[in-house]
């Protein structure tokens, strides 16, 4: 029976590292940076600004390399500094030429570029309001507030190990209860007759919650004790299920530190939500057909401008 949850793929490090860290940062500033992620980067003595490399004699800052430093997602932050740190001067020198290139062929006058910009300021001003209006609101208080009600006081997680043998017909399924009945041994039965891959183990699924299941399934599991097995098939999109239940146990609740950034998360979309609803409902908004009326011309592009930047809460 096909699982519903499935283990992540591990990040794979690209030995090729630098050249990567420019589109890492790209990726961060179009889809926001939590605080809690930004890297702790910070000059060991704040008064001092020493130069890390010149270009055509202008000086690159140690600030800059900081504040590079501070847009990069958390796996990269997770480099080495030695190793890290000369990328960082790489791409900040890239990003120097670059914009000097740019500067001496007049492109800060093209039409494209203002466009550019004004939408980056916008963006900017968009993202900064939003950072202002979730520190009011996501305060270290709320977030505890939040852990107690989602998670201290509420009842563990339950999670079920089952094995299960997958028939075509009910008849199939009742044959194999009648079996069992008789003595028959679950996990032989599971080999020679399931049609789900886990009967090459006996039909044992392991652990799983009650999401991770479709509904029938999970109810039936779950309304078992360990060595109960169902009386009645157990019928699902997928066929005829007999199931074993083997053991029931709780899942151990997570601590405040491991569940801060989903509850972050979690709260910093609430409230997102929350203040673009209150200036909706503030705003005058007047929704103008499209010139000549009627809908667009079926098949023709609607234009959909990139969002904004969601901030998320410093800690």
């Amino acid at each position: 029976m096909p699982r519903a949850c499935r283990p992540a793929a591990r990040t794979k490090r690209a030995n090729r590292l630098g050249p990567l860290l420019g589109l890492a940062l790209g990726a961060t500033l179009a889809l926001g940076v939590p605080g809690a992620a930004r890297a702790q980067v910070q000059l060991a003595n704040p008064g001092n600004d020493p130069v890390v490399a010149r270009v055509d004699g202008a000086p690159v800052h140690m600030s800059e390399i900081a504040e590079f430093a501070r847009q990069l997602p958390a796996q990269v932050q997770q480099m080495p500094p030695q190793v890290l740190f000369p990328m960082l001067i790489e791409q900040v020198i890239a990003q120097r030429v670059l914009l000097d290139a740019a500067r001496k062929a007049n492109l800060q006058d093209s039409e494209e570029v203002r466009r550019r910009v004004a939408r980056a300021e916008a963006e900017a001003m968009q993202s900064a309001y939003l950072s202002r209006e979730l520190d009011q609101i996501i305060t270290e208080q709320a977030i505890r507030a939040r852990y107690e009600r989602d998670i201290a006081n509420r009842p563990a997680a339950a999670e079920v190990r089952a094995s299960h043998i997958l028939l075509a017909t009910e008849s199939d399924a009742r044959a194999v209860i009648t079996a069992l009945a008789g003595g028959g041994d679950f996990a032989q039965l599971a080999r020679e007759r399931s049609r789900d891959p886990a009967g090459r183990n006996g039909g044992d699924l392991g652990f799983f919650k009650r999401e991770d299941m479709v509904a029938e399934f999970a109810e039936a599991a779950f309304g078992m004790q360990p060595g109960q097995t169902s009386a009645a098939p157990v019928r699902t999109q997928f066929g005829w299920h007999v199931i074993r239940v083997a053991e029931r146990r709780e899942m151990p609740k997570p601590s405040f530190d491991d569940a801060r950034e989903g509850l972050m998360r979690a709260m910093s979309e609430e409230a997102i939500e929350q203040v673009i609803g209150r200036l909706r409902a503030a705003a005058r908004i007047e929704r103008v057909a499209p010139e000549g009326g009627g809908a667009a011309p079926r098949g023709a592009p609607i234009p959909v401008p990139a969002p904004a930047p969601v901030p998320a809460p410093a800690r």
